[in-house]
């Protein structure tokens, strides 16, 4: 996918996009030290245009940052600001955010102590991260050879740019293979999330999904599913579960802030209930939609709402 847009917010000022460069010595580049966030903003059926849980996002990006130990010289009420700057300036009435802090290129090794923090923020117009037809008729899963990192190996509630190897080299796996997305297994052999989503199925009408103090990151579109679901009167359970309760599932879907809501049709070659959506997963999925691009009333604290100029 070919990212293009006008403007990049860098530092504090929006650089028109063929500028917004750093060195090739840029210390992030080469040991991963850093954090992001992946937000969506949408355009509802009202004509509003509003960003999804944008303090949520915010806040995460300075938790994750504090999580390893970086200062970022901006205040949450900076970023928020310059995360709607960002899509004013590029004209968009929705479409995909990604705020990245990273360290600059005044020193190498790893004990480089002193560079400096940069922020970034990109936006573009993004669809359906797995695919029009996998939100539709539900995607293929693999489970990964790969297992999630070790909540004593890495810092699981973080959203730090180095950690995504594990999820790079899973992903790769999976496609290479002729899968969508790979399912990944923490160390104990439980099923902990997908490489950018986290992972829910369905069994009896029952709503089950990984522990929050597991391994899997906390998602915030995880966090409105549960949400959801328990608005809808379904029972949720947060709990272990193992690969072959996936295989016997009625339904499953992921979720993420690029994969939305997806539902799952196939994991390691056997149909997920009749192979198709199932109706908790359909159900679900059309509220989150409904709330985010259609006219549902509910949830207004999660919208964050913005006006293009002119």
């Amino acid at each position: 996918m070919a990212v293009k847009a006008d403007k990049i917010w860098l530092d504090g000022e929006l650089v028109d996009f063929e500028k917004a460069t750093v060195h090739v010595l840029t210390h992030t580049l080469h040991y991963g030290f850093g954090v992001f966030e992946g937000i969506r903003a949408y355009r509802r059926a009202d004509g509003e245009s509003h960003v999804f849980r944008l303090e949520e996002h915010v806040r995460r990006l300075f938790d994750s940052a504090h999580i390893i130990g970086m200062e970022i010289p901006f205040s949450r009420g900076d970023l928020i600001e310059a995360c709607v700057s960002t899509l004013q300036a590029n004209g968009l009435g929705e479409g995909y955010l990604r705020p990245i802090a990273f360290l600059g290129s005044e020193a190498m090794g790893l004990g480089a102590l002193n560079n400096r923090v940069r922020v970034a923020i990109a936006a573009w117009t993004w669809g359906a991260y797995l695919g029009d037809e996998g939100m539709s008729k539900g995607i293929r899963c693999k489970i990964s050879s790969f297992n999630r990192l070790h909540v004593n190996v890495n810092l699981a509630k973080g959203k730090i740019c180095g950690q995504y190897v594990n999820s790079v080299i899973a992903k790769r796996e999976a496609l290479a293979a002729g899968y969508d997305e790979a399912i990944m297994l923490d160390v104990n052999g439980y099923v902990s999330e997908c490489t950018g989503e986290n992972l829910f199925f369905v069994r009896d009408g029952r709503v089950i999904t990984a522990p929050y103090g597991g391994s899997i990151l906390g998602g915030i579109t995880r966090d409105s599913c549960l949400q959801i679901a328990r608005d809808l009167g379904v029972v949720v359970e947060e709990r272990l579960f193992t690969r072959d309760e996936l295989y016997t599932a009625d339904e499953i879907f992921l979720c993420g802030t690029a994969a939305e809501v997806t539902p799952v049709r196939e994991v390691d070659d056997r149909m997920i209930g009749p192979g198709r959506p199932g109706e908790v997963t359909a159900m679900i999925s059309k509220r989150f939609f409904s709330i985010v691009k259609g006219d549902e009333p509910g949830h207004p604290e999660w919208r964050h709402a913005y006006r293009l100029p002119g």
